[in-house]
């Protein structure tokens, strides 16, 4: 027969975990809300659109100017660029409640492993984004731009530019991810440093695979994408050594006591 009493425990404690994922997940809206209202007031949404847009319009015709086509568009399409930022600034305290509501769980080894991790992923996907921005939209821009007739303008709808804007983003952001998977895979045990030596030729192909599916038919934006890749493979390679496990020397010396 069940413990009524072990048993209501066990309910307790699992309505206990609810009410704090509510709480926590209730901090963490919050925090979107309190700095995206903030950003509303101050830069404002226009203001943080045209940053975003701003290597798109250097690349323009002198004079020429995006388009709203959608009647809501000129409304909307800011504010969910601001909605975008406020969760980004907001990221740092939405990651500490998730690490807060997990840490409890885990194993003394598992939780200093943990927080770098996040730290370090949150950290190259912004690292991706940055470089996405900051290199390799001019450099696509440019590149599309040139190819234009002379008989046509180009006016990009801003709503088309945000979903390649956000396309984009993702796609470098996860990209840069490549050390932390690797790192995790072998402190999993699921391959280990000399395989990841192994697979080195298959990502290589695998990145320029990737790069042409994701990024624009250029070649500027796929190398952009495929050559970091590429180089952040090699700098996961050289950290998963750190987390490698080492193999005990002379640990089959034992297997021949019965004989």
């Amino acid at each position: 027969m069940s413990d009524p009493q072990a048993s209501s425990t066990s309910e307790e404690s699992f309505i206990s975990h609810l009410v704090e994922l509510r709480d926590r997940l209730l901090r963490s809206l919050i925090a979107v809300g309190v700095v995206f209202g903030v950003l509303c007031l101050y830069p404002g949404p226009g203001q943080i659109y045209d940053f975003l847009a701003a290597p798109l319009t250097a690349a323009l015709p002198e004079g020429t100017k995006m388009v709203a086509i959608g009647v809501i568009t000129p409304f909307m399409v800011p504010l969910k660029v601001t909605a975008m930022v406020a969760f980004l600034v907001a990221l740092p305290f939405i990651l500490y409640q998730a690490w807060a509501f997990v840490a409890p769980g885990l194993y003394p080894h598992e939780r200093r492993l943990g927080l770098p991790l996040i730290i370090s992923s949150t950290l190259l996907f912004l690292l991706g984004m940055a470089f996405c921005y900051y290199f390799v939209f001019g450099q696509v821009f440019r590149f599309i731009t040139s190819f234009a007739p002379k008989s046509i303008t180009p006016a990009p709808d801003i709503e088309a530019y945000l979903s390649f804007v956000m396309t984009m983003f993702i796609a470098f952001g996860l990209a840069f991810e490549v050390p932390v998977a690797l790192v995790v895979l072998v402190k999993l045990g699921v391959v280990d440093v000399a395989k990841l030596k192994e697979w080195r030729p298959y990502f290589i192909v695998g990145a320029f695979v990737v790069a042409a599916i994701v990024t624009p038919p250029d070649v500027v934006s796929q190398l952009a994408l495929a050559i970091p890749m590429c180089l952040l493979y090699e700098i996961g390679i050289l950290a998963a050594r750190f987390v490698s496990p080492r193999v005990k020397e002379g640990g089959g010396g034992q297997s021949s006591t019965g004989s």
